[in-house]
């Protein structure tokens, strides 16, 4: 455990003081929360979280390690990407670590990726302040204390294209099978490629601002725009691409940011949320079978009931709110998702979603539910 003073510092003014762990450092990003138990390994490395500090609710973190990577064609089974991707960490209280495979303790994960953590916080008072007030900018230092945060806050989250940096700069292939899906790569979590090479296709991620003739280069038997952090609105090609594309009525899937962009493209608004749905254990319910599933969701922006394109039909709603987490586009042979199918962290409800996309595929005509 670390045993130097930390330090908070919200954009309302609020400074509060902890412990510090992981990396010795200043960092900056908006503040969010997560109701997550578990699965911080994944939580951490989805690429999702870039540009924001996070919040864990769950009042002991760390007492499972941090496992070795274990990958299979480029694909990793137990983290969502490569490093830690968000700017901090924020607990109530850090743990050791004891489990057969924990090759590193929390802290030390932080550490090596050069990542602040802080604990010694009174996080249930911290994440009511985020979910009254809304997401806010945050300093995190674990160097000291700041003379003139304020200064130090840096832009508004809104106003960066995060996804520029998570998205690859050139093609990236998995060979995992025959026929090519390609993913538009917006930052996308590795248990979504497992998802699809899984079904015996080889995944070729490209970077987001990809055309939608460099797409259709690769022969593409189907098309995912993946998740990723930041704001939809500032994506417009990426949104003209899928929209071109989908006049071929090539299969497409959107999941999470790809679920807004093709709003986006076809016509519908997507708005910035108060809190925005972080946890693995959100109910949405199936507009047309009428069944619930328990779902995996990590989003700032979406699409209500009034924002949807004419020509969708709202396929998923959540029960706690306005927001909708699916929709259909029948004549563009297109399905979205706001919640996450592949569930890393989380519970395999919704892992159908990949199988019918993978339907989709080889029927090449209809409506998923076919």
């Amino acid at each position: 455990m670390g045993e130097s003073a930390a330090y908070i510092y919200l954009e309302d003014g609020t400074v509060l003081c902890g412990e510090s762990f992981g990396s010795s450092s200043v960092k900056t990003g908006e503040l969010v929360f997560t109701t997550a138990m578990n699965g911080y390994p994944e939580s951490l490395s989805d690429p999702s979280y870039k540009g924001q500090i996070m919040i864990m609710t769950h009042p002991l973190i760390g007492n499972y390690g941090v496992p070795e990577k274990i990958s299979q064609e480029g694909i990793l089974h137990n983290f969502e990407s490569e490093g830690i991707q968000v700017e901090g960490l924020i607990v109530s209280e850090l743990t050791r670590s004891s489990k057969w495979n924990g090759k590193l303790d929390l802290g030390e994960w932080l550490d090596r990726e050069g990542i602040p953590g802080v604990q010694g916080i009174d996080t249930r008072m911290l994440t009511k302040k985020v979910r009254d007030n809304g997401v806010m900018k945050c300093i995190v230092s674990t160097k000291g204390a700041i003379d003139d945060p304020r200064k130090a806050l840096g832009e508004d989250y809104n106003s960066i294209n995060f996804v520029e940096r998570a998205s690859p700069k050139k093609p990236i292939v998995h060979d995992s099978g025959k026929g090519n899906i390609v993913v538009v790569d917006c930052g996308v979590k590795h248990g979504i490629l497992r998802g699809l090479s899984s079904r015996g296709y080889n995944v070729v991620r490209v970077p987001y601002d990809f055309s939608a003739d460099r797409i259709r280069s690769f022969e593409p038997l189907g098309v995912v725009y993946s998740n990723g952090p930041g704001n939809p609105n500032l994506l417009a090609k990426t949104a003209e691409s899928m929209r071109e594309l989908s006049e071929y009525r090539i299969p497409m899937m959107g999941i999470c940011l790809g679920h807004q962009i093709a709003g986006l493209a076809f016509g519908g608004t997507v708005r910035k949320m108060k809190f925005g749905h972080r946890a693995v254990n959100k109910a949405v319910v199936d507009s047309i079978t009428k069944k619930a599933y328990i779902t995996t969701h990590n989003h700032g922006f979406a699409m209500l009931r009034e924002d949807v394109p004419e020509e969708g039909v709202v396929w998923f709603m959540s029960p706690d709110d306005n927001v909708v987490e699916g929709m259909m586009y029948e004549k563009r042979n297109v399905i979205t998702t706001q919640f996450h199918p592949e569930a890393r962290p989380g519970t395999n409800d919704a892992d159908f979603i990949f199988s019918m996309f993978d339907n989709m595929i080889k029927k090449d005509r209809g409506s998923a539910y076919g």
